[in-house]
């Protein structure tokens, strides 16, 4: 009897482990926020006017997998590196519990898994396969993981690169609904028509975003970064003004593209002047990072902007004309 139960427990203990190994392996927390702005992104479009919760759902799961399939490679490819990071020594590849191979069978099914979804689910009127979303949304795999992964031992680039396949669910979710990639297009709802520019809109919103968001992570774990060869910050020389510089520049171009979804009517004056003020927000933490040059102030731009992508998207949503 003691021996059963012991058996029962061992099993139960070996199953929950192995679960949690695969959280940690798809990254889920970072893989839950990049999915959350594909969703709200597909919201946005203006021919999804009642929610579906099933098509949402399916939109959710097919997003983790594509991107949990993404993390799965990257921490296949930085076994060695993530072993020597304090902050990421505890990985399951990297510490030994999972194997290189599971990682990549997992990543592999993962991946093309989502990317069928991505396609299959989400048809266009025709009823035909969505090829748009199912090939942006392989793109953004190939790119994180065989691109921007191993480019960042080599040059600072790499954040530039590393930010498209960022971007990109927000595109994804988009042509999800509209099955569209034209800017110049439109979409017809109700007997109007609205612009297809909206899904690059919201691109570039993330795309610029990532930049002071990404080098505040940067600046805070460089000495980490540093350890392991990664070439993250635009000088070579660390966390320099340079940087901080950098961080402003990106944080002001966000304010004019802020603008544009009320231009172009996807949503209110509301959200506008949500957006105004989030922007002027960013601006002021990346400027205070120059001031000060210090940990602490590049925590403030890697907090505020965790706040900051929420906060917008969900104020473009509820303010969303069509």
């Amino acid at each position: 009897m003691t021996s059963t139960v012991n058996t029962s427990g061992s099993t139960s203990f070996s199953l929950a482990s192995k679960v949690k190994d695969y959280f940690q392996l798809i990254k889920f927390t970072l893989s839950f926020t990049v999915v959350f702005s594909c969703v709200i992104c597909y919201l946005l479009a203006p021919n999804i006017v009642r929610y579906d919760w099933l098509m949402i759902l399916i939109l959710f799961i097919a997003g983790m997998l594509v991107t949990g399939s993404a993390n799965a490679i990257n921490q296949a490819v930085e076994k060695d590196t993530d072993a020597m990071m304090k902050r990421t020594a505890k990985r399951p590849v990297a510490s030994g519990r999972m194997s290189q191979q599971e990682a990549y069978t997992f990543a592999f099914i993962t991946g093309v898994l989502g990317v069928f979804m991505m396609g299959w689910f989400f048809k266009g009127d025709d009823n035909s396969f969505n090829w748009n979303a199912s090939l942006l949304s392989a793109l953004s795999l190939f790119l994180y993981a065989f691109i921007y992964t191993p480019l960042k031992k080599v040059s600072s680039i790499a954040v530039l690169v590393g930010a498209f396949p960022g971007a990109l669910p927000c595109f994804i979710g988009w042509v999800a609904a509209t099955n569209m990639i034209n800017p110049f297009g439109t979409v017809v709802t109700n007997g109007k028509e609205f612009s297809n520019a909206g899904g690059w809109i919201l691109f570039a919103i993330q795309f610029l975003w990532q930049f002071p968001h990404f080098w505040a992570i940067a600046w805070v774990a460089h000495g980490d970064y540093s350890k392991a060869g990664f070439k993250l910050l635009p000088s070579d020389k660390g966390p320099t003004r340079f940087t901080a510089v950098q961080g402003i520049m990106y944080s002001v171009l966000m304010i004019p593209v802020g603008i544009l979804p009320y231009y172009f009517g996807m949503t209110g004056q509301v959200s506008m002047w949500i957006l105004i003020a989030s922007n002027l927000f960013m601006v002021i933490q990346s400027i205070r990072l120059y001031n000060e040059m210090n940990a602490k102030a590049a925590r403030r731009v890697m907090f505020s902007s965790y706040i900051y992508l929420p906060i917008v998207l969900l104020a473009l949503l509820a303010d969303k004309i069509s």
